[in-house]
């Protein structure tokens, strides 16, 4: 698959901005030029180790910064990055970026993936600063 290498920020929930990080991996939408996915689905469930997932509505997905990185600042993921294969979606609060992706999962509806569940924001857009959901 082509590779892609992008510069950018990444955003945490507990309030840090890391400027300018290097990422290299494949653009999920070129992923999805080897995969066939239903018509139905709007929603891509990222299923990681020690039972952790991110969900993110497809569209964002398809973004042109939106990666399966392999790659960080000109190395080989390590584990604390999320070896050996994790998504990145600049766009979002880091969370979004799923460490130690183990298989995706596109469906339908949107399913909380595991900090959501937790009571994080769903939509996680850090410039809107929705770190966690509002309590009714």
């Amino acid at each position: 698959m082509p590779k892609t290498q992008i510069t950018t920020d990444v955003h945490c929930v507990t309030r840090w901005t890391k400027l300018d990080t290097i990422w290299e991996g494949v653009l999920f939408r070129d992923f999805l030029k080897y995969v066939s996915v239903k018509p139905d689905a709007k929603y891509v469930l990222a299923h990681c180790e020690h039972g952790f997932s991110a969900n993110l509505p497809l569209a964002a997905m398809l973004e042109d910064d939106v990666l399966l990185a392999y790659r960080y600042d000109g190395k080989p993921l390590d584990e604390d990055h999320g070896y050996p294969l994790r998504t990145l979606a600049p766009k979002k609060y880091f969370w979004k970026s799923a460490k130690w992706l183990r298989g995706l999962e596109f469906l339908a509806h949107n399913e909380p993936g595991f900090w959501e569940q937790a009571g994080y924001h769903n939509e996680a857009d850090p410039w809107l600063e929705q770190r966690f959901a509002r309590h009714r």
